[in-house]
């Protein structure tokens, strides 16, 4: 008996669920060549300082600019310079900030279309007119640079023990490709935000030198001894399922043959009776087995293993 049959007379049948679109998965590249990952209490430490700066920052912008900002931290990452200079749009505003006793300077990155909106605000605009990405006028660096020396003011309160050395706006710098900020291979924590000025929302990056910061977050409690990495990883390989499929030697037939392929018609296969199948795993053949049954359902009886190519062809 169906739904339909059990409902009452005259109730209307119930409209057909339609399943709801599933989201397109985020995968993210993990290069073990470079395992530059921070312990969870490491990483912890750090969103939460850069989470208070993002609101600080933001209750500065509302008062320096004269209008309702927002600045939230969307993403922390450990990220050589090369890699974090490779990601930044071409033509983009660059903040250097000295560190005290430190070779590797600190950047704060954002548009400069919006920073120009920002100084059209502090100007006494009310709704600026939408900018091209350029370089700033003496007076407009000026005013930047008064905006970045508060931000530097709310990172170190932010940070408090974190960042125990001095930091101090340096020079601009407007190229992505040609700012030197550090060495390709130096480390940055490099921490993405979403900068919201009234109506305008703009993306920018705050990276400093890893050396800066590590030493003041001390050893990890859960650091993985290096000798155990190699067998937690091969007993996690271990552990996932793989399909396993018994193959015969292939036939090389004539496209016409197949295109003109009909129901009942039989393809001879160059596999003697007598050789066994091969074990194939993704494709690549780890043995042999002769097939045998298991109870009422077909097996293959494993008779060699960790055959090669070469072996495949002359066995």
């Amino acid at each position: 008996m169906t739904l339909l049959e059990t409902l009452p007379p005259g109730t209307p049948a119930p409209a057909t669920a339609v399943a709801a679109p599933r989201p397109p998965r985020q995968v993210e590249i993990y290069d073990f060549r470079r395992p530059t990952t921070l312990p969870r209490e490491h990483s912890r430490a750090l969103e939460l300082a850069f989470e208070t700066f993002a609101r600080q920052w933001g209750t500065q912008l509302t008062a320096k600019v004269r209008v309702l900002s927002q600045v939230t931290c969307e993403q922390l990452q450990v990220l050589t310079y090369d890699e974090f200079a490779a990601s930044l749009p071409a033509t983009t505003a660059m903040v250097l900030c000295g560190i005290e006793g430190t070779t590797p300077k600190a950047v704060i990155q954002f548009p400069t279309s919006a920073a120009l909106s920002w100084v059209s605000h502090m100007l006494g605009g009310t709704r600026p007119a939408t900018v091209r990405e350029r370089t700033f006028t003496p007076i407009e660096q000026a005013l930047v640079r008064r905006l970045m020396e508060d931000a530097l003011d709310d990172l170190r309160y932010s940070f408090g023990n974190l960042l125990v050395a001095q930091i101090v706006v340096g020079g601009f710098q407007y190229n992505s490709q040609f700012a030197q900020a550090a060495q390709k291979s130096d480390l940055m924590i490099v921490a993405s935000f979403d900068i919201r000025v009234g109506e305008r929302s703009a993306a920018g990056t705050v990276a400093i030198p890893a050396e800066v910061l590590l030493p003041q977050l001390g050893e990890s409690e859960s650091a993985v001894d290096p000798a155990e990495v190699r067998r937690l990883l091969g007993g996690q390989l271990a552990s996932v399922p793989v399909d396993v499929a018994l193959r015969l030697a292939p036939a090389a037939v004539l496209p016409s043959i197949v295109l003109d392929l009909a129901v009942g018609d039989v393809l001879p296969l160059p596999h003697p009776q007598s050789r066994p199948l091969a074990i194939t795993v993704d494709g690549q053949v780890v043995g042999r087995a002769a097939v045998g049954s298991a109870g009422s359902r077909l097996a293959g009886i494993v008779v060699s293993t960790s055959l090669t190519g070469a072996e495949e062809g002359t066995s």
